[in-house]
């Protein structure tokens, strides 16, 4: 398998470019290995000794923090070029950088995210996670509405995230993790006094689970559950919903977390940052969550490949 890594620009308005620019410009940066896809223009700028593949019009110039049409075009662009490259086996996975899910719907794209164009493109039972600083963190469940959450918790999805979670803490040399689930009520239903789900339908599962993942906790209450992962008494969380998780994630990691789509055949992450479209341009974006995403991804091929 290669080793290859495609860089996606992201929206060329935002913040994405010049981070990408910034990482690679750092003189401890390992630049082997990458093709970066984006605007023509922007490309001409970055390392000679990159391979720099150009998406959208030879002569588009985008405006940072001004985005429009043509750059969400371009956005898309990088992702179908990193997608293709990834599948023809080009290329072993993806970095992405962010995109604007307004935008892109504006013109047409069908995703609520990369993690579900990434899915459709290349097959597979996705799951979202986060790593890259202080937190590992996985989710069952992440653009759903919060009152669709507790349906959608299934046996096939709670073995699928842990399964994830599993793979997330090995990817960091973690053989044997220890796994902390959130419970879905406040004080994971306290017996069944704030909430039946717990009891009745998760922690069965879990206990289910458990001989193949020992390290498996039962529902825990996911107000203190973060804190004893950061104390060290888990290795990694399984969140049931998108804020349970991203919450403290971001309170903790913002600068250095990496969203990582698990569960498909090849190895995507991307930054966990947006756009940043009022900050684009000013040259105060932090790279290291970028440089975290290479560093991840790199990580995981390596994992895959049994290296």
């Amino acid at each position: 398998m290669s080793g290859r890594l495609a860089i996606a620009c992201g929206d060329p308005a935002g913040i994405g470019p010049e981070v990408i620019a910034a990482w690679l410009a750092q003189p401890a940066t390992d630049r082997t290995g990458l093709a970066v896809l984006g605007p023509a223009r922007w490309l001409e700028a970055l390392p000679a000794d990159l391979e720099r593949l150009p998406v959208g019009t030879d002569d588009y110039a985008p405006a940072p923090g001004r985005p429009d049409g043509e750059g969400a075009l371009v956005a898309w662009a990088a992702l179908e070029r990193a997608a293709d490259l990834c599948r023809s086996g080009a290329c072993a996975g993806a970095v992405t950088g962010p995109v604007s899910k307004e935008r892109l719907a504006a013109i047409g794209w069908g995703f609520p995210g990369q993690t579900e164009f990434f899915a459709a493109r290349w097959g597979g039972e996705p799951t979202m996670a986060f790593c890259g600083g202080r937190l590992r963190v996985a989710l069952a469940t992440w653009h759903v509405p919060l009152r669709e959450v507790a349906g959608r918790l299934s046996a096939a999805v709670l073995a699928r995230t842990v399964a994830a979670a599993a793979d997330l803490a090995a990817a960091d040399g973690v053989a044997a993790p220890r796994i902390g689930v959130c419970g879905l009520n406040p004080h994971a239903g306290e017996g069944g006094l704030m909430g039946t789900e717990e009891r009745e339908l998760l922690d069965p599962i879990l206990d289910g689970l458990r001989g193949r993942y020992p390290g498996l906790s039962r529902c825990q209450p996911a107000d203190t559950l973060f804190g004893r992962q950061l104390r060290g008494e888990f290795d990694v969380v399984v969140a049931l919903y998108h804020d349970q998780g991203l919450g403290p994630l971001k309170v903790v990691d913002f600068d250095e977390a990496v969203n990582v789509t698990l569960g498909l055949p090849h190895v995507r992450t991307s930054p966990d940052h947006g756009t940043a479209f009022a900050l684009a341009g000013r040259g105060q974006a932090s790279a290291r969550s970028l440089g975290n995403a290479v560093a991840v991804a790199r990580r995981l091929i390596r994992l895959r490949n049994g290296r």
